[in-house]
């Protein structure tokens, strides 16, 4: 791994090349070169591995390690070897430190931040905080499911000052019992798999909506998070409360977030945290696919606040099938990534998938 020092000055340059978050660094997420892929290189005390997730290479190396342990399983999902679905997370990791949303965003410390240790992430941050609930839930769930070895046990540490953060499986069972289900039957359906008769594309979007399930399951537990957005914009907490509405849309539709299809969507993404003032499209120093991409959550959040949550709700209905849902994640890529794609042929496209239901 690198030294500290080194590392931030990586960040740093990555950070200056360009004005959206850079998420990808020699075809893999950033900073993977610099994760583990060896379980024996995170900290382990007294025969228990002890992690460290507020530290960044090491909740990275979380999602390298269970990449690895998985995807003997995931032969539905393609022939690729980034065809996994979980890849859409580390990549997510990878935004979020390369946009600053893992720094603390209260001033009190140099966590996270270009003036401090930049792969200390942050317990006060918002976007840490939930996305706890996306990378310790399943690591820990995949272990409890033999997927890292028999017997492995796994407690991770807790951040200093913040002990309401779950630390093991027992732990994060007892307080987010629904999360913790759904990614135990996650990994167990992954087993299952390998002995399904089904053929593969029902298998894949078996896979997905069970991945998908646990996904949102942890989003929804997330709402722990809270009492954090009070140290952000209300530009920035209204893009993240239509950042976590669309993953509605994502995960009706079964999307696989390999890491070429989730690459499309974090592309787009604001390289930085938005401030008082920043109203998509105007906002001067994001790019145009950026401000498209906040434009366009924006419309879909407020449309559907506007027709009492119809929108949702008819899109939810449209996903009825294998069919319907590869044809709902095309929809979902014309929409954010075609700025020439109009709303209002959107709307036309899901009320007709509804009716053929």
């Amino acid at each position: 791994m690198l030294r500290p020092a080194l590392l931030g000055f990586t960040l740093a340059c990555a950070v200056a090349l360009s004005s959206s978050a850079v998420v990808l660094e020699n075809d893999r997420p950033i900073l993977w070169a610099h994760t583990t892929g060896q379980m024996t290189d995170l900290p382990i005390q007294d025969g228990v591995l002890n992690p460290d997730p507020w530290h960044f290479l090491q909740r990275m190396s979380l999602y390298r390690l269970m990449i690895a342990a998985t995807d003997p399983f995931m032969g539905s999902m393609g022939t690729n070897a980034t065809d996994s679905p979980i890849w859409g997370l580390p990549l997510q990791l990878g935004w979020l430190l390369t946009s600053g949303r893992l720094g603390d965003p209260t001033g009190a410390t140099t966590c996270g931040l270009q003036t401090g240790d930049t792969m200390c992430i942050s317990p006060q941050s918002w976007w840490a905080c939930v996305n706890h609930y996306a990378s310790i839930l399943p690591f820990l769930s995949a272990a409890q499911q033999g997927f890292l070895g028999d017997g492995v046990q796994v407690q991770m540490q807790a951040p200093v000052g913040a002990e309401d953060y779950c630390t093991s499986h027992a732990d994060c069972s007892t307080r987010y019992p629904d999360a913790m289900k759904k990614w135990d039957a996650f990994f167990q359906g992954l087993k299952a798999s390998t002995d399904s008769p089904l053929p593969d594309n029902e298998k894949k979007d078996a896979l997905l909506g069970l991945y998908w399930d646990a996904l949102m399951a942890s989003y929804s537990a997330s709402a722990a998070c809270n009492t954090k957005q009070s140290h952000y914009s209300s530009e920035e907490m209204s893009f993240a409360s239509s950042w976590l509405s669309s993953a509605e849309y994502v995960s009706a539709a079964h999307f696989q977030s390999n890491l070429e299809k989730a690459m499309m969507f974090l592309n787009p993404m604001p390289g930085r945290v938005l401030k008082d003032g920043d109203v998509a499209p105007n906002i001067a120093d994001l790019s145009a696919e950026e401000n498209h991409t906040l434009r366009i959550f924006s419309w879909k959040k407020n449309i559907n606040f506007v027709l009492g949550g119809t929108l949702e709700s008819l899109w939810k209905s449209a996903m009825c099938s294998v069919t319907t849902r590869e044809k709902g994640g095309e929809l979902l890529e014309q929409l954010l990534l075609n700025p020439t794609f109009p709303t209002t042929t959107f709307m036309t496209i899901i009320s007709s998938m509804s009716t053929s239901c």
